[in-house]
């Protein structure tokens, strides 16, 4: 007797969507979500395709209706629960197109709950592209099985930040002066964090010592070597994971 085929199909496509999932919901669209579904994925009507709104897990859903600009599909079943994320902020200065770009696919794969930009004196670039950041954000959700998006906030100055930094949540940073080794910091300092990670050329002096001066701040050593901003993101978010948030809760 042949075996039944899984289902949802592990080939079933996956997407990012704005509608409010549920049992029975219809979800039309169209423009590039509906190009990728239909010219790209060839999904025709009576294939899955499986959808995420970020707040209500992840659904099985039927296609419809399929035409060449527009395609409708229907919610069947929850294939995933609502995502419990880990409690862990990233802050991070805007660096170069590509490398923000690079921290904001990475923050969102390795289960960061919110993606911080902050200015700093230092920064080479101080505007970002908020909607393109978001867009890798979304790209990177649907191809790393997460169910709930990092909240991508408005860029603020580092005295901004600081100010109104909420009671309770350590808030880690790369000091290039020294600090306690990351690891040991983690173990002593559990609960709601952050990490702030300054730009190219790290923190200034002023910089370095209001962020010290704050009773939230834990400075912390990524090591003897010198570490890309983006490198030190990245690093950071992981030892924090694997120590504190869920990469052991599997």
């Amino acid at each position: 007797m042949p075996a039944t085929p899984a289902w949802p199909p592990q080939s079933a496509p996956r997407l990012f969507v704005e509608t409010v999932l549920g049992a029975g919901v219809s979800v039309a669209l169209d423009g590039n979500p509906a190009h990728y579904l239909v010219s790209v994925m060839r999904v025709k009507v009576g294939d899955t395709v499986l959808l995420f709104d970020g707040q209500s897990g992840e659904w099985a859903a039927i296609a419809r209706d399929v035409r060449k600009r527009d395609i409708l599909l229907e919610c069947m079943a929850q294939t995933k629960p609502p995502e419990s994320v880990p409690d862990f902020w990233l802050c991070a200065a805007p660096i170069k197109k590509g490398r923000i770009d690079l921290i904001a696919e990475k923050a969102c794969e390795l289960g960061v709950a919110r993606l911080q930009p902050v200015l700093t004196r230092r920064a080479v670039v101080d505007k970002l592209n908020l909607e393109r950041l978001h867009a890798h954000l979304v790209e990177a959700a649907e191809q790393c099985g997460r169910t709930a998006l990092p909240v991508l906030s408005e860029m603020v100055k580092l005295d901004a930040l600081l100010r109104d930094w909420p009671q309770g949540r350590h808030l880690f940073f790369a000091d290039e002066t020294g600090g306690t080794p990351i690891a040991h910091a983690l173990r002593e300092h559990s609960g709601p964090a952050a990490f702030l990670v300054g730009p190219e050329g790290g923190f200034d002096p002023q910089e370095r010592e209001s962020i010290r001066a704050h009773p939230a701040a834990v400075p912390v050593s990524l090591g003897p070597r010198i570490l890309r901003a983006e490198t030190a993101a990245i690093a950071a978010t992981s030892v924090w994971m694997a120590m504190n948030g869920d990469w052991n809760s599997q």
